[in-house]
């Protein structure tokens, strides 16, 4: 069983870190990590601190039922079950303790706390578990309830003023609480129950916000969405030259190192993958981070952040880099339950259930669990101003000092990346002007009757290749006052045995709304190379890019700028048919479009020029012989390659 620890780890090269935790709506007591308790009651009529007022109109009756409600609002975390306390209240106050201590969080802030300063290792790497087996240490932590100004008086009304999603929100809040209650307590070592606890309340909160929101019904406003201005969109080719070299020392590069790749058959970490000459996608990173060091005479360290599903095989992967002249650091992300869509209950039923039980909720995550590790304090105290995040698995995003320098000049505190829209990028997120600000809309966010016009090239011209770069004390002062409110992703999903579930996730792109002069990059294309399926990964592994220090160079005998279209079929879907499909990767460097379907293997020398289409129909079987150029063909039927 793993949940994301306190602690962290650093691998090569030379940390009062603040925590804070966002108690839930419905989280009824004290975040589990404190070491003395502090407990807020619901706040009585005449309390001077009581942010929630009643009108005469509430009876003797109704108070002392109100009573019993502060009486449940006292747990010390997560733990305690919720019995039918609630179930002896009236609809009406029964209703407001469950529906009415609002579940939207604007007035929810975080806790925040110091902590001891993580480990450094200057030698081969120190392998620490990041598992729940480990303790968190988090002293003098406190959470509380802290009522809204939105009092009770236009609360505290007739059941006829309680609509049926409301009500049942509160049904679902609690249900929820109390099977999270139960994983707890499964759980027997103190500390790594403590750990998890921690957790469950944050999935918890994160539940309720989608209750709050799914009761609400509110969809964006699409009469109010409109295409980003002059200045919320700055061309690339518009910055100006980087003047110091010295701005690198203030960098911090990170990568979201999650993702298994199971879309192409993965089981392990999908940065293991080798893309290029023999070096994976973290190879790459590394050679690419140590090359900037060096040749600058600078320190730019590497953040791996990383899932339940990643996280071992990660830590046993940077061995290898532990003499290479690069820093870096690993810190594990949040692992939440899956939900039935049903019931609206967690799939698993221990803490150490199977791992497709659990989920890791998108790269949205990273604020709070760099927050959490201690990673964000400890870049702080190292002198470090700037974050450049990207995905693991996008070749094309290396550091650009140009872009940097922009966000010194401009004193942004948030820039995304953004790239020219193609037909193979219509479900990419995309900025927009909605309502005076910058926003970041996912195609999960769009009404169904907008969809169409959410892939359309012409309204929306440009979309986020998830390179982000951060103001990292921009992002402390986010997280310790008003903290992060991401809009929530509905994942469905389908479990092995049927049973449709959900997924909460958020996007890290949305986070662009909470800060100062945040805006966007217009980024040439070559920044945006993502390997997502086997078609990706035979444009990466062909003659049209060659290596240079890690990162990718287009190769000069190209006549254009651009890159192939390259569509392989189902047959060349997972990892190793692909590699069982190619005897050796064609040249492809005078390639327009190919397009590959059916049973299709290629020999070794196949030259590929202009479009190729090859088409092997249900019971047909075509062998491309070494050697073999096609040059604008289309081939189909039966073609086999013999041996003499």
């Amino acid at each position: 069983m793993q949940t994301r620890s306190s602690r962290h780890q650093t691998v090569g090269g030379s940390q009062d870190s603040v925590l804070r935790r966002r108690p839930s709506p419905l989280q009824l007591g004290v975040n589990p990590r404190a070491h003395h308790t502090a407990r807020t009651l619901l706040p009585a009529p005449s309390s001077p601190l009581a942010r929630y007022t009643l009108t005469a109109a509430v009876d003797e009756r109704a108070s002392r039922e109100l009573d019993a409600g502060r009486r449940v609002i006292q747990r010390k975390s997560i733990c305690g079950l919720i019995p039918e306390e609630l179930g002896g209240l009236s609809s009406d106050l029964s209703a407001t303790l469950h529906n009415h201590i609002d579940l939207s969080s604007e007035f929810l802030k975080r806790h925040h706390k110091p902590r001891s300063s993580p480990t450094r290792t200057f030698s081969d790497p120190q392998i620490l578990s990041t598992t729940t087996t480990q303790p968190i240490h988090i002293p003098n932590t406190m959470a509380t309830l802290v009522p809204r100004a939105d009092s009770f008086n236009a609360r505290v009304r007739g059941s006829s003023h309680i609509d049926f999603k409301t009500a049942t929100t509160g049904v679902s809040a609690k249900a929820m609480r109390n099977e999270l209650s139960r994983l707890v307590n499964t759980v027997e070592d103190p500390a790594t129950k403590r750990a998890f606890d921690t957790e469950m309340q944050s999935f918890f909160y994160l539940f309720t916000r989608y209750l709050s929101e799914r009761a609400k019904s509110v969809d964006i406003d699409w009469d109010h969405i409109k295409s980003p201005s002059g200045d919320q969109i700055v061309p690339y080719d518009s910055l100006s030259q980087p003047r110091s070299d010295g701005n690198l020392n203030r960098l911090a590069v990170l990568k979201v190192n999650g993702g298994l790749g199971t879309s192409m058959g993965m089981t392990g970490a999908k940065s293991a993958l080798e893309v290029k000459d023999d070096m994976t996608f973290l190879d790459l990173t590394v050679r690419q981070i140590e090359h900037l060091n060096m040749s600058n005479g600078v320190n730019v360290p590497l953040i791996l952040m990383t899932s339940f599903n990643t996280h071992e095989d990660t830590l046993r992967i940077i061995k290898k880099y532990a003499n290479q002249q690069v820093q870096i650091t690993t810190f594990n992300q949040s692992r939440y339950p899956r939900i039935y869509k049903e019931t609206l209950l967690p799939c698993p039923k221990r803490a150490d259930d199977d791992k497709k039980h659990w989920y890791p909720p998108g790269h949205g995550d990273l604020y709070n669990a760099i927050h959490q590790s201690g990673v964000l304090d400890q870049l702080i105290t190292e002198g470090k101003e700037y974050l450049f995040v990207s995905n693991s698995d996008n070749l094309g995003a290396v550091v650009d000092e140009k872009i940097l320098q922009h966000m010194i000049d401009s004193q942004a505190e948030f820039l995304m990346e953004v790239t020219d829209k193609t037909k193979a990028d219509i479900k990419g997120g995309t900025l927009i002007n909605y309502e005076g600000s910058v926003r970041l809309l996912e195609i999960a966010q769009v009404p169904s009757e907008h969809v169409e016009d959410f892939k359309s090239i012409r309204k929306f011209k440009i979309f986020n290749t998830n390179n982000l770069w951060i103001n990292l004390r921009a992002l402390k002062r986010v997280m310790e006052s008003e903290g992060m409110e991401l809009e929530i992703i509905v994942n469905p999903k389908t479990t092995d045995d049927g049973h449709p579930v959900i997924q909460l996730e958020t996007a890290a792109g949305a986070a662009i709304k909470h800060f100062k002069n945040g805006h966007g990059v217009n980024v040439p294309r070559s920044r945006f190379l993502p390997v997502k399926s086997c078609s990706d990964l035979l444009l990466i592994k062909s003659d049209i890019y060659s290596l240079s220090h890690g990162q990718l160079i287009l190769n000069e005998s190209r006549m254009f700028e651009t890159i192939p279209v390259i569509k392989l079929g189902d047959h060349f879907k997972k990892i190793q048919q692909f590699q069982k499909r190619f005897k050796k990767i064609p040249k492809i460097v005078e390639l327009d479009h190919l397009t590959v379907t059916g049973d299709v293997y290629f020999g070794r020398n196949v030259t590929l020029r202009g479009t190729v289409i090859v088409v092997a129909n249900e019971g047909q079987r075509i062998d491309i012989p070494d050697g073999c150029i096609l040059e604008n063909r289309l081939l189909s039927g039966n073609l086999n390659m013999i041996e003499l």
